[in-house]
């Protein structure tokens, strides 16, 4: 007994020595990325961009050790206003940020919200994405072609589902499509959802003739057969579906969408370059870039005042569209 108590000694300052390193490892304290009880908010139900983008971006941060135990819960409402206002009276709360995009940035316009994103502190733009044109296996529309060609005769009678309010993405790309198809805007019966998830539903079974809505939300359906693409709303095709753009399909449409975080006001300096270092670490992992590609996801990583600029950009794009389209 007497020998192995001088052993066991060592073995303990062996630990004391090994064990702080170990732990560091890997754990993002390195970077000063760790924040204790981070909590994301989804401003809109489950299954929806703004869902699978936290989701994601929550669970690629812990794989890689950047951050442990982020909470990702769901507040909807109003297109994404009732969780902005949750988010502007957390006034001085540096661990609660809120995944967002194009459809708040709308939803605060057609809602006539009381807050806005101009009350938030801006942390990052992380991705853009083509809209898709979809409809469920069973629809009688087979192209692009035949859906616009039933939809010019009688607008009215085709509802076309989004998941965001008037002025969000989902609501601007098939406005755009109707104007570039020959169809008054004003005519589109337009049916917007909280997301992409109560979006789906309706589109499979058969309560609108057609849904508009982000390709990462629902490239598993499509890829299953559920649902039928007939078109993407980008620039380029996106790889590994078949479908054409809505520009090589003769109509001059050429429309994304984005998604970021945003953070409540009244952040110190500290905790707003910590959930932008978070991110810019997060960005920079192969779980984030391998999680991009799976999704169909581009990269679009934009940080601080940048992205605050860019925020307010956005806000006059949609006015002057909606202005535009006579909406």
């Amino acid at each position: 007994m007497r020998l192995r108590t001088p052993l066991a000694l060592l073995g303990a300052a062996v630990l004391v020595l090994v064990g702080p390193p170990l732990l560091t490892t890997g754990s993002g304290a390195e970077s000063g990325t760790q924040i204790p009880g981070l909590r994301f908010m989804v401003p809109n139900t489950p299954g929806g961009g703004y869902d699978i983008t936290a989701r994601t971006a929550a669970k690629n941060a812990e794989d890689a050790g950047l951050t442990h135990t982020v909470e990702v819960f769901n507040l909807p409402g109003a297109g994404g206003t009732v969780g902005l206002s949750r988010l502007v009276s957390e006034h001085g709360n540096g661990k609660l940020a809120m995944s967002m995009g194009l459809g708040v940035v709308g939803a605060v316009r057609s809602n006539d919200a009381p807050k806005t994103l101009a009350d938030t502190t801006p942390i990052a733009r992380l991705t853009e994405e083509q809209d898709v044109v979809v409809v469920g296996k069973d629809s009688p529309y087979k192209t692009i072609d035949d859906l616009i060609g039933a939809w010019k005769e009688n607008p009215g009678k085709l509802p076309v589902g989004g998941g965001s309010s008037p002025g969000g993405p989902d609501h601007l790309a098939p406005m755009l499509m109707a104007r570039a198809a020959g169809i008054p805007p004003k005519q589109v019966n337009y049916i917007p959802f909280d997301g992409g998830g109560e979006l789906l539903a309706s589109i499979l079974g058969g309560k609108v003739a057609f849904g508009v809505s982000g390709v990462g939300e629902y490239l598993d359906q499509i890829k299953s057969g559920e649902l039928r693409l007939l078109a993407v709303t980008g620039p380029e095709r996106v790889a590994g579906l078949d479908a054409p753009t809505l520009q090589e399909s003769g109509y001059d449409v050429n429309f994304t969408n984005w998604r970021g975080v945003v953070a409540p006001p009244g952040l110190s300096d500290t905790e707003r370059d910590k959930l932008v270092r978070l991110l810019e670490e997060l960005h920079d992992s192969k779980e984030w870039q391998e999680s991009m590609e799976r999704n169909g996801w581009d990269d679009a990583f934009l940080t601080g005042e940048k992205f605050g600029a860019f925020l307010d950009a956005e806000d006059k794009r949609v006015v002057s569209v909606l202005k535009e389209l006579g909406l």
